[in-house]
């Protein structure tokens, strides 16, 4: 049986798409940027990197084109070209060696700030490129090292400053001081957000995990619900025209074997009577073939009529020995839902099935009332009735009967109440009620 809950698997790989694109994908966890590589999967920190690897070149460049303005021809200037050289050699090198926190690349980060130190200490004007060494040592190596060569650095940069200061100046001391911190507080930052995000993108795959596993389990029940609530149906369906035919014709077929001698005539109308429930017992399995409709209703005519055939094909098989009448009062305000008609006709089968097997009864009247909110269907019998027993108790007898309680399904599932009123020797009244204005039961 379908269902809405059914999960398809374009759908598993959409929701598995978002996961991966919108809130990062699990593969990419813990991969950081290196050198001139990608940051990882998060776009901001791509950026952040390529604009970091972009000032560090240009710094480089910008510093050693002062150089060689400011001090043309110097005996350190082939020193000062080579180590900017081996700097930007080295920096490009990064990428290479990957971006997690190897010891490769701790050596290689070591390397790359001896070789900035130098630079520093032979030309002052290359100081600033620790802004980007900043971003590189805060990116690989742990928060304390860190930390430690960020204050490295900025003492190597104040002390650059006031080398290249006429005098002394309280902003060459405190500003490096203070772009280290900000620079590391904002990378930090940056950092702690990025962690949390893959926090939250693996809660919200873990959650989207059990969503998927919830609706699974759930469209599985439902498919099991729905199977035992049509195998009610069926077995309702089966109890109430075929068990019912067979059960008759059974009956008739003996009753023609103990009169075949003595009486053939009567012999053969009971197997007349045989056939023709065959007959019936067989249109209404074509029935179920086609649409599990009652082949009464399929006919034409509505309910009534359905009614009125029932009574009378009863009379016909009982041969005199059992009368059956049918009444109608009012009209419905509108044609009765099919699943009212049909389970109504089934409740009338199934009970006259009872009275003609238990009862011994000689007449039985089948009452249709139309309300203006319900719908009530009476079958009485005169009969020799029994002690009544509470909806939910099953009694001797019903150990083998399967009819009341398919009767009480019917009416649950359309939201009526079913009643039986009887007595020994007074006969029994089964009444069915149905709302025409409440929600069908779906169980």
């Amino acid at each position: 049986m379908g269902s809405p809950w059914r999960i398809r698997a374009g759908q598993r790989w959409n929701v598995r798409y978002v996961v991966e694109h919108r809130t990062g994908s699990p593969d990419a966890e813990g991969t950081e940027a290196g050198g001139l590589g990608a940051a990882g999967s998060d776009p901001d920190a791509r950026r952040l990197a390529l604009l970091m690897h972009a000032a560090f070149f240009l710094l480089l460049g910008a510093s050693l084109t002062r150089f060689l303005m400011r001090h043309p021809g110097e005996a350190r200037t082939p020193w000062i070209i080579a180590l900017s050289i081996t700097l930007a050699v080295l920096y490009l090198l990064g990428p290479v060696l990957g971006s997690r926190p190897t010891p490769r690349r701790v050596a290689w980060l070591g390397v790359l700030v001896v070789v900035w130190m130098v630079l520093v200490v032979l030309a002052p004007s290359f100081a600033w490129c620790a802004v980007p060494l900043f971003y590189t040592g805060l990116r690989i190596l742990p928060p304390r090292a860190a930390l430690a060569l960020v204050a490295l650095l900025t003492v190597f940069v104040v002390a650059a400053q006031l080398r290249l200061a006429t005098g002394f100046d309280p902003n060459l001391v405190l500003a490096p001081p203070a772009v280290a911190a900000v620079a590391t507080a904002v990378f930090v930052h940056m950092r702690r957000q990025a962690v949390r995000q893959r926090e939250l993108a693996a809660r919200q795959r873990e959650l989207i995990g059990d969503l998927l596993r919830t609706r699974r389990e759930l469209a599985a029940t439902e498919r099991r619900e729905g199977t035992l609530a049509e195998r009610q149906r069926l077995s309702m369906e089966i109890h109430d025209t075929l068990a019912q035919g067979l059960s008759s014709q059974q009956m008739l077929l003996q009753a023609a074997d103990r009169t075949w001698d003595a009486d053939p005539e009567a012999a053969r109308r009971h197997v007349r009577t045989a056939t023709g429930i065959a007959e019936r017992n067989l249109a209404e399995a074509r029935r179920f073939v086609h649409d599990l409709a009652p082949a009464d209703l399929a006919a034409g005519g509505g309910l009534e009529a359905a009614l009125h055939s029932l009574a009378a094909r009863e009379s016909a098989q009982a041969a005199g020995a059992f009368t059956v009448r049918c009444h109608v009062e009012g009209a419905p305000a509108a044609p009765l839902p099919d699943r009212v008609q049909s389970a109504l006709l089934r409740i009338a089968q199934g009970a006259l099935a009872n009275v003609r097997e238990h009862a011994g009864a000689t007449a039985a009247g089948l009452t249709l009332t139309h309300l203006d909110d319900r719908v009530v269907l009476d079958v009485g019998d005169n009969g020799r009735g029994f002690t009544a027993e509470p909806e939910g108790v099953r009694g001797v007898r019903a150990v083998r009967g399967h009819g009341l309680p398919a009767m009480r399904a019917r009416v649950r599932q359309l939201g009526g109440t079913l009643t039986v009123e009887s007595a020994p020797g007074e006969g029994t009244v089964l009444s069915a009620e149905i709302p025409l204005t409440t929600t069908e039961d779906p169980a």
